[in-house]
């Protein structure tokens, strides 16, 4: 089982990622869940919300405290809450963020002291959704950066036919195809950091 705590402001999507990987999960022989955490979700406030993807039927219904990856949608967050608290031995953190590698791994190993073996990632999300669909929506690429740093918890065709079929309901073609670029720009710019 692999278990993803997100970390999020209000608006930026995180809400509707959750739901997306749990749908893919489930939709290609997996359980999954994906599920907030509600609070006071007003825009930009701090949210959290989780994924559980397995190859067995899952028994827990309940918010995760150790997570086997953490995503980080908004930097700011570093500074305003921990992030990392639970985090599994080896974990991996993935952040949307700019900022050099050296910034963010002392950020990131600040919070996680003892925890130092947990690998840590980044890409630019917000960059590449305002290149590729004109607005800072960071979901879609981090979704793409999360398939390749988890080697399988779902794959990559998957996410990508199941965004196809089911924005291509709601979307025009440049719409879809834009989330699309996103989600491969996503799997390809992420880096070790």
């Amino acid at each position: 089982m692999t278990e993803i705590r997100w970390h999020a402001r209000g608006g930026q999507g995180a809400l509707l990622a959750v739901r997306t990987l749990a749908r893919v999960a489930i939709n290609h022989g997996k359980f999954a869940q994906g599920m907030p955490e509600f609070g006071a979700e007003r825009m930009g406030a701090p949210t959290r919300a989780f994924n559980r993807i397995s190859d067995k039927p899952l028994s827990l219904y309940c918010g995760i405290t150790n997570p086997d990856v953490i995503i980080v949608l908004d930097t700011t967050l570093l500074d305003a809450v921990n992030v990392t608290e639970g985090i599994r031995k080896g974990g991996t953190v993935l952040i949307n963020t700019n900022r050099s590698a050296d910034e963010i791994k002392q950020k990131v190993n600040k919070q996680i002291g003892g925890n130092a073996d947990a690998r840590i990632y980044a890409v630019d999300a917000t960059g590449i959704s305002i290149k590729e669909l004109g607005r800072p929506m960071p979901n879609t690429p981090i979704l793409g950066a999360l398939v390749k740093i988890t080697g399988g918890a779902i794959k990559m065709d998957d996410l990508l036919s199941d965004i196809k079929h089911s924005f291509s309901e709601k979307f025009p073609p440049k719409v879809v195809d834009a989330n699309l670029n996103a989600i491969k720009q996503g799997y390809e710019q992420v880096r070790p950091v």
